[in-house]
């Protein structure tokens, strides 16, 4: 460790050298023509248009698998890059001078336009995190908001507001802390301007929540109309938060691969890869790292067991842009030295990795004040009214999410707006983290609050010795 400018503990003190760490920043050329450094998630009802306007505004179509080819939905995140250009010619009409492309695309390039002078220059590069809109997906909805920074949240101008899932999704962005938010008034193409008109009173209806104050964007995706607006109220109205580059890197995974095919040689064989958004630090290609919980399993007596992985990385890349280095805030693939069948089928969701040692004990049990909503939000019982949530009680069983990890949890003890919960898989997290409290209802999972850490009970990693 060594200490920078004015006191600054740096946890990578190489990057100074490399970077200029002292005076780099998230919007700087050097950082954001080769990544994102925002992450903004897609939020609404299922089949509102949240696939599509991501499509828009990107090139990139999230729906890839083949179940979700067929159901035209999205059952696993998706997740995608996109550069936003702002013409530097002031008498260019309003919206036309701004311009979306794919992360590929240069940092400036020139169009052809009539009675247009300059150059389109890249003023942002956004991840964007394509969360279902299903309400048997709530819980993959949550994993994806534990990462990003800002929501667009996409209201179809053809149905009556607001849907149960718009509602479960204004909650879970205001447990996230979520505090830009821009309301996407889609398929307009589809309504009338008096439907649309009147739609937009119903809209408003959100006064009261964490939406309020949003600014609300009539679109047609699929037509792209109104998208270099929404281009426009990224850049103004989303600031990129401040960024950590030089404590000790940490990731959170929010998916793993084994990107083998089946059937290809031994020596064709890749190691596993994981996806995920860097919290804080830069990763370089080379680095030693860590990945808690990394492997658990259960001893003769049934205790848990975790055994970290250790690794180095091979690879950084974000889509099909090569990195040497990673900064924060952005959607990066890691490419490890690791048996691939461990990172298969998101094996490795919501474990964190990072440097060698330096990231937070592994929790079995946990201790959280809490806060539940007082009404049960994406659910309607008999007479389609909401009902209420019911306060927790002694060995119930919930649904968690610690950041990207969804697991089980049994309920130990509960007092006042305290809590017990025993977790079935561990989470390295930190004391203060957040996390998303579940509960069946009518066999399906819903939102019903929040927790806080307060303590807990962590596991030693077990390390073989050589």
């Amino acid at each position: 460790m060594s200490v920078g400018e004015a006191g600054v503990t740096l946890g990578q003190p190489h990057l100074s050298r490399h970077f200029g760490c002292y005076q780099i920043e998230p919007l700087s050329h050097k950082v954001i023509s080769r990544q994102a450094t925002i992450n903004t998630g897609t939020t609404g009802h299922v089949a509102h248009g949240k696939s599509t306007v991501v499509k828009a505004i990107s090139g990139v179509h999230t729906v890839k698998l083949k179940n979700e080819l067929e159901r035209n939905i999205i059952i696993k995140l998706g997740y995608t890059n996109a550069k936003v250009y702002k013409l530097d010619d002031p008498s260019r009409p309003w919206p036309e001078c701004y311009r979306s492309c794919g992360s590929s695309t240069p940092a400036e390039f020139f169009i052809d336009i009539p009675g247009t002078k300059g150059n389109f220059k890249l003023v942002r590069h956004v991840s964007f995190v394509d969360c279902p809109g299903h309400d048997i997906l709530m819980a993959t909805m949550l994993n994806g908001a534990a990462v990003t920074d800002a929501a667009l949240l996409l209201i179809a101008g053809n149905e009556s507001c607001p849907q149960p899932q718009t509602n479960e999704h204004l909650a879970a962005i205001e447990i996230m802390k979520l505090k830009h938010i821009l309301i996407l008034q889609s398929k307009i193409d589809l309504v009338k301007e008096s439907q649309a008109k009147e739609q937009y009173k119903q809209i408003l209806a959100v006064q009261g929540t964490v939406a309020e104050g949003a600014s609300i964007v009539p679109i047609s995706a699929q037509l792209k109309y109104n998208i270099e607006v929404v281009c426009e109220y990224i850049v103004k109205e989303i600031p990129v938060p401040p960024r950590d580059f030089t404590s000790e890197p940490r990731l959170i995974v929010i998916r793993s691969f084994d990107v083998n095919k089946p059937g290809c040689e031994v020596d064709d064989r890749k190691a596993g890869v994981a996806g995920g958004n860097i919290l804080k630090g830069m990763l370089k290609v080379g680095q030693e790292i860590e990945v808690r919980a990394g492997i658990v399993s259960k001893d003769s007596e049934g205790k848990l067991m975790c055994k970290p992985i250790f690794s180095k990385i091979v690879l950084l890349f974000v889509e099909h842009n090569g990195l040497q280095y990673a900064a924060p805030g952005a959607l990066i693939g890691i490419g490890t030295k690791t048996d691939p069948t461990l990172f298969q089928a998101d094996r490795k969701v919501g474990r964190a990795l990072g440097a060698l040692g330096a990231l937070p004990e592994s929790f079995t049990e946990m201790e959280i004040s809490y806060f539940l909503l007082r009404r049960l939000l994406g659910a309607c019982t008999e007479g389609d009214t909401a009902a209420n949530v019911q306060k927790l009680s002694k060995n119930e069983v919930l649904m968690v999410n610690i950041g990207s990890l969804l697991t089980g949890g049994r309920v130990s003890a509960v007092k006042a707006d305290l809590g017990k919960i025993v977790l079935i898989n561990p989470v390295c997290t930190e004391v203060g983290g957040k996390n998303a409290l579940n509960q069946r209802v009518e066999k399906h999972w819903h939102l019903i609050g929040w927790g806080q850490i307060r303590r807990g009970v962590t596991i030693k990693p077990t390390v073989d010795v050589d």
